[in-house]
């Protein structure tokens, strides 16, 4: 639905001592959608991720999953609310020890009760939707920094979230693995209905996959657009905008 909105951040203000980081950040996700966040180094979006996953509270504000409030939960409803997430980090968080199947089974074994059997029937079949059907017996070190990738983001849905969140997918690939992997998101967006809020700095990877785009500056420690990425890569009235989205070195 147009106005289905699945995430809710409401003034956001992020401090740390006399730093202020974010200043009142304000955006929707919709239900569904691929949500990308952008901008140039020290804007603030390792941050806001951290507050989006409830690895942080924010300083003022709150941030809503489906209209509960991650922000003022307690450690109970917050631990319930954040099994809804999934969450690819950039270095992937493989357990080098772990086989990739062992890897993905360790999701379930820490929130659920499944038998063997039912387990190892998920595991099968998250790893065949990312193409590791046949991997699922090598060690993350037997395998390349693309398949590491797919092997993480596995794991990340072993427990079907409703929200998969992702921090520089495409970090240390190589351009032609880092398409894959664009196909690969925009697949699993559009066979699952997932929502997926991915942080990256890679142009091609935010003209491909996202739905919209919300980009965060330094300068106003916040938000200073937000829009289909079409809209931004022509918005000739913001410098700032045009210039990140065409590559065009700001002087100065």
């Amino acid at each position: 639905m147009e106005d289905d909105f699945i995430i809710e951040a409401q003034n956001i203000t992020v401090r740390y001592g006399e730093l202020t980081v974010l200043e009142d950040v304000n955006f929707k996700i919709r239900r569904g959608e691929i949500f990308v966040i952008v901008g140039g180094s020290g804007c603030g979006k390792s941050t806001l991720l951290r507050q989006l996953i409830g690895l942080e509270v924010p300083t003022e504000g709150q941030i809503l999953i489906e209209g509960e409030n991650l922000s003022e939960a307690s450690q109970d409803d917050s631990s319930s609310i954040m099994k809804k997430f999934g969450i690819l980090f950039q270095s992937n968080g493989l357990f080098a020890s772990m086989t990739i199947g062992e890897n993905v089974k360790l999701a379930l074994d820490s929130n659920t009760s499944l038998d063997e059997e039912t387990a190892d029937r998920i595991i099968d079949i998250k790893l065949n939707s990312v193409g590791l059907i046949n991997y699922k017996n090598f060690y993350p070190s037997e395998i390349s920094g693309g398949m590491q990738k797919r092997a993480a983001l596995a794991r990340a849905m072993a427990l079907d979230p409703d929200i998969l969140f992702f921090d520089e997918p495409s970090s240390g690939l190589d351009p032609l693995t880092a398409s894959a992997l664009d196909k690969l998101i925009i697949e699993l967006n559009a066979g699952l209905n997932t929502t997926m809020v991915i942080i990256t700095h890679d142009l091609a990877s935010i003209l491909t996959i996202s739905h919209r785009v919300l980009m965060l500056d330094k300068s106003v420690k916040g938000v200073i657009t937000e829009g289909k990425p079409e809209e931004l890569l022509n918005m000739k009235e913001n410098e700032l905008v045009y210039n990140f989205f065409n590559r065009i070195p700001m002087e100065g």
